[in-house]
């Protein structure tokens, strides 16, 4: 459980999916204000009809119960599956360096999980991922692009990743850039 102890904030993420309807944003956030919690981050998005959501509520501990206690009256009158989890607090390295990666590229198996392995191989944790597919303009080839937000400790050489990071993107045939991220925490 993730507590502030100066003021006692506990977390809650939840995570909700499921067909989208006109008020379901709206029927949440009530439902969080009126347990005497607040909104404190979230990502939601609707994807080829369904909805889907995290996030992240923070309250005392009495008011996140409270929360928690109302989600079976939220999945049946909205029909959404909804998971709750408490996070538990852990430290933050004040050492690691957000960066920003933007790719494009042809549409093309793999691309996703290819700049995971990536990153992966290289103790890199992607923090941010957001994909889409759309069609090219004029000719309507079909493209794709991946922006990422990913930590990179600051003890690595950051201009030899990024020397590796574009010829493995070269060899992909894939356009990329990586830039220190703006205005992430």
């Amino acid at each position: 459980m993730k507590e502030n102890s100066s003021t006692n904030t506990h977390q809650l993420v939840l995570a909700a999916l499921g067909e989208d309807k006109t008020g379901i944003i709206d029927d949440l956030s009530r439902s969080v204000l009126h347990s005497g919690c607040t909104i404190s981050d979230s990502r939601m998005v609707v994807l080829d009809g369904d909805f889907a959501l995290l996030l992240q509520v923070a309250g005392n501990w009495n008011n996140i119960a409270k929360l928690e206690n109302q989600l079976p009256g939220i999945e049946t009158r909205l029909g959404l599956t909804i998971t709750a989890h408490r996070p538990v607090e852990r430290e933050h390295d004040k050492d690691l360096l957000p960066y920003a990666v933007d790719v494009v590229a042809l549409d093309q198996p793999g691309i996703v999980h290819n700049l995971a392995r990536f990153f992966s191989q290289r103790q890199i944790n992607i923090q941010e991922m957001v994909t889409t597919g759309y069609p090219a303009a004029h000719s309507g080839t079909p493209m794709f692009s991946v922006h990422m937000v990913i930590q990179i400790s600051a003890s690595v050489q950051i201009a030899t990743l990024r020397e590796d990071f574009m010829e493995f993107c070269d060899q992909l045939n894939l356009d990329a850039v990586m830039e220190p991220a703006k205005n992430y925490q």
